[in-house]
């Protein structure tokens, strides 16, 4: 007899409607999206993002070129000069981490457009 005393969960709290039929993504506040972006190919993408911050690129490019010079020089047996170009490897990969940073901290600083 207790149990038929006892009101079921669900009685207790109506559900909540769900919402109507998703239209697109969700509204982010602060997150805009611009159209302009999407249709762009990559050369396009590659072009913007490197004028937006030219630093990126130059450091990824010299760590690669460390890389593959010092890579050739152990190959032939420089130790000595294959390992400075590793310590300059290291010194171009924390320039590149140094410029991803500070873009990123100019583009949040950026004012809203």
């Amino acid at each position: 007899m207790a149990a038929a005393e006892t009101p079921s969960v669900s009685a207790e709290r109506p559900k909540a409607p769900l919402p109507g039929p998703l239209t697109g993504p969700p509204a982010i506040e602060g997150f805009n999206v611009r159209t302009r972006f999407q249709d762009e190919t990559f050369k396009e993408k590659l072009m913007r993002k490197t004028k937006q911050n030219p630093f990126v690129p130059i450091g990824c490019l010299a760590t690669a070129g460390a890389l593959l010079y010092g890579l050739r020089a152990f190959q032939q047996g420089k130790t000595h000069q294959s390992q400075l170009l590793m310590r300059g490897r290291i010194a171009a990969q924390g320039f590149t981490v140094v410029a991803l940073v500070f873009g990123v901290l100019a583009t949040a600083l950026r004012p809203k457009e």
